[in-house]
């Protein structure tokens, strides 16, 4: 009985701690059609013992296109510049929704968190 109590307790824990992540971005200068820089991106509420991210894009619309992603080292930055990883960037034959996808990795590849931002382009 006390081991269930115990887990429902940190398991509540970090559920509370992986919603506190976020992620917002703006095309910035981005280029239509295959830009290979990712946007610049902002970043809040990263978990304690995160080491890498893993950022993935999704065509809302068209989501069987594979437009990749990329990892980048994390050292507790708030922000990611414009090209801080490679990917295969939007190009859309009208406007399109896209969206990245943020996981918080620690030093064993587990996911600590995950968030989300969507945004339209052109």
């Amino acid at each position: 009985m006390r081991l269930a109590v115990v887990c429902a307790i940190l398991g509540l824990s970090v559920s509370v701690a992986h919603a506190d992540m976020g992620v917002s971005f703006q095309w910035g200068q981005t280029k239509k059609c295959f830009d290979r820089n990712s946007p610049p991106m902002t970043l809040s509420g990263v978990p304690a013992g995160t080491v890498q991210l893993d950022i993935r894009m999704t065509d809302l619309d068209a989501p069987n296109y594979n437009h990749g992603g990329g990892r980048v080292k994390y050292a507790g930055q708030t922000s990611l510049s414009y090209g801080a990883f490679r990917y295969k960037g939007p190009c859309p034959p009208s406007r399109h929704t896209y969206q990245f996808t943020v996981r918080a990795l620690d030093a064993r590849g587990k996911t600590l968190a995950t968030a989300r931002a969507r945004r339209a382009f052109p």
